[in-house]
C-alpha cells in the first residue's frame, strides 16, 4: 500500500528511504523532520521512536525489522483462517432455514478417521489440476506418509500440480525426507516455514479439508466457493514467504554458535512461552526444545528461566536472526 504523499508500494525500492536509512545507521539516529520525505521507513519498522527524545528516531537492523513484520503477517493469516472456520460453522446452522433455496451447506462435518479418509480419497481421486496441502507435523508417522504416497501416485502420473507447506523441522524427519525423495522436487513442490497454520488440503480450489477438533477425529469439508477461495489465498500468501526445500531454512550460526532454531526458541522464550508451546509451534519435540534451551542457558551463563529471558534480550542474538 502506498503511503500518503509518498506514492509507492512498500515492496518497491525507494532511493530516498535508502539514503535516509543509511544516514540513520551512520549517525545512530535521525530526526522525525528529516524522514518526512520517506515515511515508508517507519511503516517498514526500520525506524523506531527514541523513548528519551520524541523528535528522534533510531535505526532498527533490517533483518530484525523484516522478521517482526513477517511474524505479524503470519499471525494475521492464522487469525483470519480461524475466523473463516468459525464463519463456516456459524453459517452451516442457518442454511436449512434460509429464505432462499440453499446452494448447499458451506461445510460438512466429517466424524471419524475412516469417514475423513474416505472423503479425502474421493476428492483427491477426482483432482484434475491442483492439490495444495499444509502439513504442520514435523515428523509424520509411516502410516500417514503411506496414505499420502498412495494418494499422490495417480496425480503424479496425470501431471497434477502439487504444492506442500511443512514446518522447518520437517527437514530433519527421516520419513518425511524419504517421502520427498520418492516424489521428487519436480513432482511435488515443497517449501517450509518456521510456524504454519493447522492442516489444510485444497483440491482444485473447489473443496478444502480442515480439522475441526484438536485430536483430528472431526474435520470440515468446505465447498463454499468464497470460503475455499479464502483458504487458497491464505495458502498462497504463506507460500510466498516460505523457504524452498532446496534452500537453507535458517541463517548461519552466530560467531558464538547460536543456531537458527535456537534463535527461534530464544524469541519465543522472551515472549514468555513454555517449552510445550514452543515445541508445538516449531514442530519439534519437547525434549529437543529443552536441549536447545539448556544450550542457550549455558552459553549465556543463565541459572534460571527468568534470567535467561533477560540475558537473551540483552545479548543481541535476536537482532542477528
Amino acid at each position: 500500500m502506498a503511503t500518503s504523499g509518498h506514492p509507492h508500494e512498500l515492496v518497491e525500492p525507494c532511493p530516498a528511504g535508502r539514503d535516509l536509512y543509511a544516514t540513520a545507521v551512520r549517525d545512530g539516529g535521525i530526526s522525525r523532520a528529516a524522514v518526512a520525505a520517506a515515511p515508508c521507513l517507519v511503516d517498514l519498522a526500520l525506524l523506531e521512536p527514541d523513548h528519551d527524545d520524541g523528535d528522534w528516531l533510531l535505526p532498527v537492523p533490517a533483518q530484525h525489522a523484516m522478521a517482526g513484520l513477517l511474524q505479524s503477517l503470519e499471525q494475521n493469516i492464522r487469525d483470519r483462517q480461524r475466523q473463516a472456520v468459525k464463519l463456516a460453522l456459524a453459517f452451516s446452522r442457518f442454511t436449512d432455514i434460509s429464505a432462499e433455496p440453499p446452494l448447499g451447506a458451506p461445510a460438512t462435518v466429517l466424524e471419524g478417521l475412516g469417514t475423513i479418509n474416505a472423503a479425502l480419497d474421493r476428492a483427491v481421486t477426482d483432482c484434475a489440476e491442483e492439490l495444495l496441502t499444509v502439513q504442520p507435523e514435523a515428523a509424520r508417522g509411516s502410516r500417514a506418509l503411506g496414505e499420502a504416497l498412495r494418494r499422490v501416485r495417480p496425480l503424479i502420473d496425470r501431471g497434477v500440480s502439487m504444492r506442500t507447506l511443512y514446518q522447518h523441522a520437517a527437514r530433519e524427519a527421516p520419513l518425511t525426507r524419504a517421502y520427498l525423495r520418492f516424489v521428487g522436487p519436480h513432482r511435488v513442490k515443497v517449501r517450509t516455514l518456521e510456524e504454519i497454520i493447522e492442516r489444510l488440503i485444497i483440491v482444485d480450489r473447489k473443496v478444502a479439508y480442515i480439522p475441526a477438533r484438536p485430536d483430528r477425529q472431526v474435520a470440515l469439508e468446505v465447498r463454499h466457493p468464497g470460503l475455499v477461495g479464502y483458504l487458497a489465498g491464505a495458502f498462497d500468501q504463506f507460500w510466498q514467504i516460505a523457504t524452498p526445500i532446496e534452500q537453507a531454512a535458517y541463517a548461519e550460526p552466530t560467531p558464538e554458535g547460536v543456531s537458527g532454531i535456537q534463535r527461534s526458541i530464544a524469541r519465543l522464550l522472551v515472549e514468555g512461552h513454555l517449552d510445550e508451546a514452543i515445541a508445538r509451534r516449531l514442530g519439534i519435540s519437547v525434549r529437543t526444545c529443552r536441549a536447545h534451551t539448556a544450550r542457550l542457558a549455558t552459553l549465556l551463563g543463565s541459572s534460571s528461566r527468568t534470567q535467561l529471558g533477560y540475558l537473551i534480550a540483552r545479548s543481541g542474538i535476536l537482532e542477528e536472526a
